[in-house]
């Protein structure tokens, strides 16, 4: 038997009621602070996100999904989501002289050992904002994350890690130093790092590797060559988030593993879901734009994996309803079969969820699908209430019972809704 591909998994329907949920409650959120949502292509050129992401980043050099097509060009499945959006505005004149907010959601893919809270292909939520430079933006960011945690009842259980990384003169100092640190130190660092060093040395701060760790006890210290002004903009964020009790620490380690990052970066972390720890991270990229050719425009942004927020809310919220169905319509014959789907029809206009019967039987066997499906009401249709032009109402649960008539069948839903 085919099965699915390594690292491309199926979301079957109990955990899918979860994702919507998750989904529903963060676009919800996004919405309440003016974002507005967009579609991203699943393919782009490759040069997209060599330029835009780093050449010299884990992504590009050994976890995209990249072929080149009858034309000869390369093509990647998207990685990530902002260069794509940036691609997008950019293309479709949204960016220069302008203000946007926007957000997308769908899959991204990387190449790499597969685990749980880690697959091939991952669903990702990614919000991004053009042409706000203060750090009232970077704060909005955080507050509107914070709002997810709250409303999804996961806040107890992730915590908020900030840092500055300066702009680009700023980060290119403290690479300097750092490999000059670390150079006589190679033969000791971990393999990963060994070979950052000469392309993405900034990586090595978040190594996993304790021994390079240990190393990096003495190495200089990144906010000893920050700028005035991104110290300045760093300040008024930690205020904000001071002021608004939001908890976070300042990590002075954490730098993100892609090229274009200045200024604010920012994880959102648990301790729930073992070695997949971060579930949402982003900061500030004000040279991105014109790094993939568009007019200097200061951005920021975050992406939040959703397959790890879903494990997370399973684990500290177990309970969701096991129906989908509210209504569940029984008939005596197949014959009556136009007249239960005219009431399905009827109740699902007032966004009932209602499942008509399928596969014949008498009504002790329906009731039983019925009970089965997690309905919390049966409609029972025999020859008389076919004639009578009514319909038997069940409680499912107390088994209570009530003949209505078709037309008074939606105001009789109605108040059976509104009892406590």
């Amino acid at each position: 038997m085919v099965q699915a591909v390594r690292g491309m998994r199926d979301v079957l329907p109990q955990e899918a009621r979860r994702w919507r949920l998750v989904e529903d409650a963060v676009t919800a959120v996004l919405r309440s602070f003016a974002y507005e949502e967009m579609q991203l292509p699943v393919l782009e050129f490759t040069e997209l996100f060599s330029r835009g992401v780093g050449e010299a980043t884990d992504i590009i050099e050994k976890e995209m999904y990249t072929l080149n097509d009858r034309d000869g060009d390369s093509l990647s499945l998207r990685p990530e989501g902002t260069a794509s959006c940036v691609r997008s505005l950019q293309e479709h004149g949204l960016l220069y002289n302008q203000t946007q907010k926007v957000f997308y959601a769908g899959p991204m893919f990387h190449y790499e050992k597969p685990q749980k809270g880690r697959y091939r292909q991952f669903a990702q939520i990614g919000a991004e904002a053009f042409g706000f430079k203060g750090p009232d933006l970077d704060f909005e960011l955080l507050l509107m994350c914070a709002e997810f945690w709250r409303v999804l009842g996961i806040d107890e259980f992730v915590q908020l890690e900030v840092n500055t990384i300066g702009a680009q003169a700023s980060r290119i100092r403290y690479r300097e130093a750092l490999v000059a640190f670390l150079t006589p130190l190679s033969a000791h660092l971990d393999e990963d790092s060994q070979r950052r060093l000469a392309t993405n040395p900034m990586r090595i701060l978040d190594s996993k590797s304790e021994t390079t760790q240990a190393l990096l006890a003495d190495a200089p210290n990144l906010v000893d060559y920050i700028d005035d002004d991104s110290l300045a903009h760093f300040k008024v964020l930690c205020s904000a988030l001071d002021e608004h009790r939001i908890p976070y620490v300042v990590n002075n380690r954490l730098v993100r593993g892609l090229d274009y990052y200045t200024h604010t970066v920012f994880e959102w972390t648990t301790t729930a879901l073992g070695a997949q720890g971060t579930v949402c991270a982003g900061g500030r990229y004000d040279g991105l734009v014109e790094q993939l050719g568009g007019k200097a425009t200061p951005g920021a942004g975050f992406a939040m994996g959703v397959d790890r927020i879903v494990l997370l809310h399973e684990q500290v919220c177990q309970d969701l309803p096991n129906a989908n169905v509210d209504v569940y319509v029984c008939f005596a014959q197949q014959s009556m079969m136009r007249a239960a789907q005219m009431l399905a029809r009827t109740l699902r206009e007032d966004r009932y969820r209602v499942r008509v019967h399928m596969g014949g039987g008498n009504f002790k066997k329906q009731l039983k699908r019925a009970d089965g499906s997690g309905a919390r009401w049966a409609l029972i249709l025999g020859e008389s209430e076919v004639e009578e032009g009514t319909v038997a109402v069940k409680n499912l649960q107390s088994g209570e019972q009530h003949m209505v008539t078709n037309a008074d069948l939606r105001g009789h839903m109605s108040k059976l809704d509104e009892r406590p």
